[in-house]
């Protein structure tokens, strides 16, 4: 019987009893060796019979697994791992055809240890590099089995964590022989990474909730360091480290379906984890593809609820720290459009309390707290994507946002009725939020292109609303332009300093770019900087905020001039107070001195001109002895010290005009501008029709205007309506009376002399003379009849227009000439010149 098998078994082809040979009779005793080299220099010198012995593994291993004879299992697979090690001629295709399909029997078994085996010959089969392409390979059996490794819930946890294991670095392997092979299955197509990534973020997600039970980090052992989680995360990153522009959404999207199937938003540490990992594992230049899923991914979700958009944002603004400056891609606006439309959305959403415009009552109130913290995360990112911007990039999303808020003008409309102003209101909150975070650590070297006329306008319009909020955030906005050199902190809180050099500013010249800013725009913030201080809503942040915007202005953007306007700017304040036309409260009043005290100290040391430091001082040690409660140490603390005799204070403990006027003066500053006091100017873009400086003439009736004056707020109008008309017509009365004829003639000039230079300097009672005047002028515009205000006009105009009469008859009228014709010297006839007063003008040539 032996006898009649070994003929046969001699007759067998080499290559089997080659591969017969390498079995010992005791599995355990492993592969025989010395047959194995046999097997291998055969397969060398025969590569044509490399398939056969393929196959006849195969046929070998099949036949032990059905038998359960496990130990020739894993000699027939570390046979073929030799095997394939060593061999790389053009052959191997049909070879690895029998090691692929042994590997999957491997893989379909039961058996834990089967399976682990098969994922470990596959890796090392991964790790080959093939010097011959394969067209027809395929790895779809593999993806979808290593990816059911990966979810394996076995009740032995070791046993689990190792299939696990292996089923990660099965996927790692399969990435690792296609994603570089572009004759290989796609890797990147959504059926194998939709199968690929939620696995890779199932061992990660297991992971944190394994950490967050675990006692203690110190009990993890050597074997715990190479978790399932590790290495998930390293796949993932060799992953999307290899992927190109066309395969980023391929990638990312599979990411955002598992984190909305397992609600994983709302905790949000997991998702900002996994999108940290893959925009750092991605190539930088591709990192706008994945914030722009993120956009799509919140405006699919834009009627989920308030925590998982908050989730989605948070990551949002993760995301843009991580990315490179720019980034964000080409289309830069509509990514803050989104977020801006998100946010109107949120509003909604708050006041209606529900996400289709008609909620209950009983969910209002936590819709409102939800859809609050949603606000505040969305105004985190767009400061967070705004930081990652160039110059000149956030300078166009800033005019941007503030075209988007609803401001009462003529070009745009606001809503109507309590529901209409309270939307308009968040709105109009939220949006200056969002600007505040833009623009904070905004460095512009060019004021001009920082604060352009179209973004100032608009930014000052809200300066003037009756929100007290809001008028925070405007000048917030403006302390953070103006603020370059970092001197805010050092003014958060106000006082009258002795020694200012202990706060070491940070200052500079002023550029030429800032001086012609500030001839362009100086008056409209002086006088909305007078107009918010006469606001009775007033609170101590506001005038923290007034009191740094003042001293910033002095320091970043101030020459000669403005430091000049700057003092009688605060003598105005100081006059509010005084005067008090608009009865504000005690507590304002005594705010607008304290304000004022403090600028005026601290203006005094930056000028160093000794003679108005000590004007100043002994006013304010003046103030410490007889009305502490003048000054910012008493009035800007928590329980403020104020007194009600505000109207019977004696002249020493204010601030003298003509006092500081002659001190400047003499060293060297426009003492007449500083003589004269401050009044709200309505020139430069409030009428952009007028010369800067010069008076508005008036002009008949029927006649238009050249050009129609910017609109202004509703808020502005509010605000200026109470004393502003009658001073403006004041003003009018006060330039026609100074520039008329009747005026030059009473007016003749004066010789210079010692005694009206002394009257010059001596001005005391005539600065209160002229108060005097003004206040009655205004009385009489505020409270007199409308009759005798026309009347009065009336006769002005017909006085000046008869006046206007008699000039040109005495001037332009020439006497009659004989004939009609004159010769010329050579005898041909000349028409004469029709007189002036006979011409005939187009009405918009006359004036």
């Amino acid at each position: 019987m032996y006898g009649v098998c070994g003929c046969c078994g001699a007759l067998r082809p080499r290559y089997k009893r080659l591969v017969d040979n390498i079995f010992p009779e005791d599995p355990e005793d492993g592969l025989v060796k010395t047959n194995m080299e046999k097997l291998t220099f055969y397969a060398l010198s025969a590569p044509e019979k490399l398939d056969r012995i393929g196959a006849y593994l195969s046929e070998r291993l099949i036949r032990d697994v059905s038998r359960h004879r496990y130990g020739y299992v894993c000699i027939a697979m570390e046979a073929l791992d030799q095997l394939l090690m060593a061999c790389h001629c053009q052959s191997i295709n049909l070879f690895v055809e029998s090691f692929l399909k042994m590997v999957a029997k491997l893989l379909e078994s039961e058996k834990p240890n089967l399976q682990i085996l098969g994922t470990n010959s596959f890796v090392k089969f991964a790790n080959i590099e093939e010097d011959t392409p394969s067209y027809h390979r395929s790895y779809d059996f593999f993806v979808s089995r290593f990816s059911e490794m990966c979810h394996s819930s076995h009740d032995d946890p070791d046993v689990r964590t190792k299939i696990r294991m292996s089923g990660i670095k099965g996927l790692q392997g399969v990435v690792r022989k296609t994603v570089n092979d572009e004759l290989q299955a796609n890797i990147w197509d959504p059926q194998h990474m939709d199968k690929i990534v939620p696995s890779l973020l199932f061992n990660l997600q297991h992971a944190e909730e394994a950490e967050s039970r675990s006692p203690s980090p110190l009990q993890a052992t050597e074997k715990e360091k190479e978790s399932p989680a590790e290495l998930a995360e390293r796949c993932l990153r060799e992953l999307l480290g290899r992927a190109a522009y066309g395969n980023i959404k391929n990638a990312i999207k599979p990411v955002l379906i598992h984190l909305d199937n397992h609600s994983l938003w709302e905790p949000k540490t997991f998702a900002i984890r996994c999108f940290k990992i893959i925009m750092y594992s991605i190539q930088p230049q591709h990192s706008h593809l994945v914030i722009q899923q993120l956009l799509g991914h919140l405006d699919a979700n834009s009627k989920s609820a308030a925590t998982v958009r908050a989730g989605i944002v948070e990551v949002l603004s993760e995301a843009a720290v991580i990315a490179a400056s720019g980034s964000v891609g080409p289309t830069v606006l509509e990514v803050f459009n989104t977020l801006l439309r998100q946010l109107r959305l949120s509003i909604d959403y708050a006041l209606t309390g529900s996400y289709d415009g008609a909620g209950s009552v009983g969910t209002k109130i936590i819709k409102e707290h939800e859809e609050r913290m949603f606000q505040e995360a969305v105004i985190k990112t767009i400061g967070s994507f705004a930081s990652t911007l160039p110059t000149y990039q956030r300078s166009e999303v800033m005019l941007f946002i503030m075209s988007k808020v609803p401001l009462p003008s003529l070009h745009q409309a606001v809503e109507a009725g309590k529901a209409g102003e309270n939307r308009n209101r968040l709105t109009q909150i939220m949006l200056l939020k969002s600007l505040l975070q833009v623009s904070l650590g905004f460095q512009c070297s060019n004021m001009l292109t920082a604060l352009p006329s179209s973004f100032l306008d608009r930014l000052l319009s809200a300066a003037l609303m009756e929100d007290a909020e809001i008028r925070l955030f405007v000048l917030e906005i403006l302390i953070s332009f103006i603020d370059r050199h970092g001197n805010r902190h050092k003014f958060s809180a106000i006082s009258t300093i002795s020694d200012i050099s202990v706060l070491k500013l940070k200052v500079d010249k002023c550029s030429r770019q800032d001086t012609v800013f500030m001839k362009k725009h100086a008056q409209q913030l002086y006088r909305h900087i007078y107009l918010t201080c006469k606001e009775e809503s007033n609170v101590q942040a506001h005038y923290e905020a007034l009191y740094s915007m003042l001293v910033l202005i002095s320091i970043e953007l101030a020459n000669e001039e403005v430091v000049v306007d700057l003092i009688r700017l605060v003598l105005a304040v100081q006059e509010i107070a005084q005067i008090n036309e608009d009865n504000l409260p005690a507590y304002n009043r005594c705010a607008l001195y304290a304000l004022g005290a403090a600028y005026l100290n601290l203006i005094s040391q930056l000028t160093t001109v000794p003679t108005f430091c000590q004007h100043i001082h002994e006013v304010i040690q003046m103030r410490q002895k007889e009305a502490p409660y003048l000054l910012p140490e008493d009035v800007f603390v928590e329980r403020p010290r104020l007194s009600r005799s505000l109207d019977r204070l004696g002249p020493e403990v204010f601030f003298r005009q003509s006092k500081i006027s002659e001190v400047l003066g003499g060293s060297g500053y426009n003492s007449d501008r500083l003589s004269t006091p401050y009044v709200p100017q309505l020139t430069g873009t409030c009428l952009p029709g007028a010369s800067r400086g010069a008076p508005a003439l008036s002009r008949p009736p029927g006649r238009p205007r050249a050009q129609r004056p910017a609109p202004r707020s509703a808020d502005e109008d509010r605000l200026s309506k109470r004393k502003s008309i009658g001073e403006t017509i004041s003003l009018q009365v006060e330039v026609e009376s100074r520039n008329s004829p009747e005026r030059e003639e009473r007016a003749p000039a004066e010789e210079i002399t010692y005694e009206t230079l002394k009257k010059a300097i001596d001005s005391v009672a005539v600065e209160e003379q002229e108060r005097e005047r003004r206040r009655q002028v205004v009385e009489k515009f505020q409270k007199a009849p409308f009759e005798e205000i026309a009347a009065h006009c009336g006769a002005r105009a017909t006085l000046l227009q008869s006046k206007l009469n008699q000039i040109f008859e005495i001037t332009i009228r020439p006497p009659p000439s004989p004939s009609g014709t004159i010769t010329a010297a050579y005898g041909q006839p000349q028409n004469h010149s029709i007189p002036v007063y006979e011409m005939k003008f187009p009405d918009l040539c006359v004036y």
